[in-house]
């Protein structure tokens, strides 16, 4: 694994530091311990046997979270096995409330707002600056034995994932 070094990923062109290392194809996804909305707890091995596609986010309430989870919702019915995660550190009272306002449910989202640990172990925790504490937008695929077949950092904080590619790669 390499450090995601500042520079690499900026808001709105401004750089932005993030804590952890950055993830590489072909490497073991972290195990983790994330909230549901109904307040449980989730892991890796929750969803062990499927592909995962995690898609981080700094907020649902921002339009590009907004526009992006519910275009991974669209998708994540048309696949078989499949299993779509959104992370970010939004309350779980405000997720659920958010997915019922805009129908999700394809999507599972998923909160990292107990502890900064998730964040740093995929390298998208946010330090410092506006967003300080959120998570970067990025894209992880898991196969169903745990190892990441598509790894992305988004470069530009406000911009879209490459949604083809992660599909592509949870299809394959």
């Amino acid at each position: 694994m390499s450090d995601v070094r500042e520079g690499a990923v900026t808001l709105k062109g401004n750089p932005v530091s993030l804590g952890g290392a950055a993830l590489s194809v072909g490497a073991a996804a972290p195990d983790y311990s994330l909230q549901n909305t109904g307040l449980e707890n989730v892991t890796l091995g929750n969803s062990a046997g499927k592909t995962r596609i995690i898609a981080t986010i700094p907020s649902l309430d921002t339009p590009v979270c907004h526009e992006e989870t519910k275009k991974f919702n669209e998708q994540a019915g048309n696949l078989d096995g499949v299993e779509v995660l959104v992370v970010s550190m939004d309350l779980p009272f405000g997720q659920k409330r958010w997915c019922g306002a805009e129908g999700i449910e394809s999507v599972h989202t998923l909160s990292a707002h107990r502890c900064t640990r998730f964040g740093e172990d995929y390298g998208v925790l946010i330090k410092g600056g506006p967003l300080d504490r959120c998570l970067a937008r990025a894209v992880f695929v898991i196969d169903p034995d745990g190892s990441l077949k598509h790894v992305e950092y988004v470069s530009e904080i406000a911009e879209h994932p490459d949604y083809d590619a992660a599909l592509a790669a949870a299809k394959a």
